[in-house]
């Protein structure tokens, strides 16, 4: 059954666009340097008063991770919804903006022509 999931081009290209391109890279690379940077503050800084280091992963998963939570507040959650769900909106939200990232890199670089491994025929 992997088989089939590895082949499915249609999945390929998903991950591709997401995973595969510069401009996905380095936004992911961000998102992980700030989710270390909150894990960080979390778990080894002590704090007078509560600390905002949490904000930054939502300024680099905006907007979509608001309309996540819109989503949540509109079923019926509590304001941000319980925490594994604030969670996997922020996970969620942050693959489909390096995934959208990818695309528009793709539309700007323009459609790849047909260039083979060998060109000289060799």
């Amino acid at each position: 059954m992997s088989h089939q999931v590895t082949n499915n081009p249609q999945l390929r290209t998903l991950i591709r666009l997401t995973f595969g391109n510069t401009a996905s890279r380095i936004y992911l690379g961000l998102v992980l340097a700030a989710a270390v940077f909150v894990a960080v503050d979390t778990l080894f800084v002590s704090h007078d008063d509560a600390s905002f280091a949490g904000v930054w992963l939502f300024f680099l998963a905006a907007p979509t991770v608001f309309l996540f939570l819109l989503g949540g507040a509109m079923t019926g959650a509590d304001t941000a919804g319980p925490a594994w769900f604030v969670y996997l909106s922020l996970v969620v939200s942050v693959l489909v903006q390096a995934c959208a990232l990818g695309w528009f890199s793709r539309l700007v670089r323009g459609p790849r022509r047909g260039r083979s491994a060998h060109p000289q025929g060799a």
